[in-house]
């Protein structure tokens, strides 16, 4: 009895009061563990080929496995995180993806690889999903969006250190430094977990894991129209900026003519744009309405792809005529990403932890397709970059009618 009077007493809810400390920080921490794990081993890829003795295509595969991974694994951590608390959950979720990250680094084969990739996928998935709980178990309306937004700052800041961190360690102590970084990155986080997150689910609203119950649940998320719209909306839209991401080392390597210490010249500008678009959402998540800032996002990116597009069509291969649209469509991303990953949390506010795993999974799937097959097929022309993203952008405006219409 003491120790539930304990766990619910020290469980936070905050509406219109000051924020915890550290909170937000630690929760963008979390979330920057999966693009870390995306990011850092790409400048290492012509290195890990040779020294494992395959072909990049090959290599390729072992980012679509941890992306699959990744995906089927959300559904699971989200309801254990409904069940057994934020806290408990997200630490087992870490120290499982340590180890993994270990076994990354100790390899000696491409199967092995592939083995501990997909493990390093399946745990790396936590702190995504139950750091977007966490965000609504705690706060409500306007600054929950505001809060989502700063999550996002830390979050985007993954993208443009990961490519240069992995290139330097690759140049300076070879490829198997690379998932070793990983693993201290998880450790960290294990300890910033351990002293800083506190139980934020309390006990009167832990929900049951029986298989019948789950299945059940999820369900229900199929069956919710607005929800899936929402969260199709989401992805394919940043399934737009994820096939330039995947693409880097054919852009940095075939395309401008770089090499593994340069992938900053790609991914520093584009997460300036991702941390400026989510300090502006931030910023005007308490006088605009969530509407308003889907109109500007959407505009925004309706203008990067037509400079995107036009550049590829006419332009020869450049730096700044490659990188720049990309930047203003990062910015577009970064301003309706808190605004539909709110809304479609609140679909279902007694399963936050659930509907944060459906959402995870269905962005991730959706990334593992562009990973595993789109991205193969447009990557060797720009041209052919710019279309899909075209279309992908389409595509989540339709969907967006859709969910409004709901």
């Amino acid at each position: 009895m003491a120790a539930a009077s304990f766990h619910q007493e020290s469980a936070l809810h905050v509406s219109d009061s000051t924020p915890p400390k550290g909170l937000v920080p630690v929760i963008g921490l979390m979330s920057m563990i999966g693009p870390f794990s995306i990011d850092t081993y790409l400048p290492s890829f012509p290195a890990i080929a040779q020294g494992l003795g395959v072909g990049l295509p090959a290599l390729a595969q072992t980012l679509s496995i941890y992306l699959i991974a990744f995906a089927g694994a959300t559904l699971v951590w989200g309801p254990l995180s409904d069940r057994f608390g934020r806290r408990r959950t997200l630490l087992t979720s870490l120290i499982l993806f340590v180890l993994a990250s270990l076994g990354c680094a100790q390899t000696e084969s491409f199967s092995m690889l592939m083995f501990w990739r997909a493990l390093q996928g399946a745990f790396a998935c936590g702190g995504m999903v139950i750091g977007r709980a966490v965000v609504r178990d705690v706060y409500e309306g306007a600054m929950a969006q505001r809060a989502m937004s700063h999550v996002m700052l830390v979050f985007a800041a993954a993208p443009a250190l990961a490519p240069v961190i992995g290139g330097w360690l690759e140049s300076v102590f070879g490829w198997r430094s690379v998932f070793q970084f990983l693993m201290l990155f998880g450790l960290f986080a294990v300890v910033l977990v351990f002293r800083w997150l506190p139980e934020t689910h309390p006990l009167a609203a832990r929900q049951s894991i029986h298989p019948l119950i789950v299945g059940g649940n999820y369900l229900r998320v199929l069956r919710h129209g607005r929800f899936l719209a929402l969260v199709a909306t989401l992805s394919l839209s940043f399934g737009g900026l994820f096939l330039y991401i995947t693409s880097s080392p054919a852009l940095i390597y075939d395309h401008l003519g770089l090499s593994e210490s340069d992938f900053g010249v790609f991914f520093i500008p584009t997460v300036a744009g991702l941390m400026s678009g989510s300090w502006l959402s931030g910023r005007i998540a308490h006088g605009w309405p969530p509407r308003q800032i889907l109109k500007l996002g959407f505009g925004v990116l309706g203008v990067a792809f037509t400079a995107n597009f036009l550049d590829a069509l006419w332009l020869e291969p450049r730096v700044l005529s490659v990188v720049a649209p990309l930047v203003l469509y990062a910015f577009g991303i970064a301003l309706i990403m808190p605004v539909l990953s709110v809304q479609a949390l609140d679909c279902f506010p007694h399963n936050r932890g659930m509907a944060a795993a459906a959402q995870g999974f269905a962005q991730m799937a959706f990334n593992a397709v562009v990973a595993g097959f789109l991205m193969p097929m447009v990557a060797t022309s720009l041209l052919y970059l710019a279309m899909a993203q075209g279309v992908l952008l389409c595509f989540s405006v339709l969907v967006l009618q859709a969910a409004r219409a709901r």
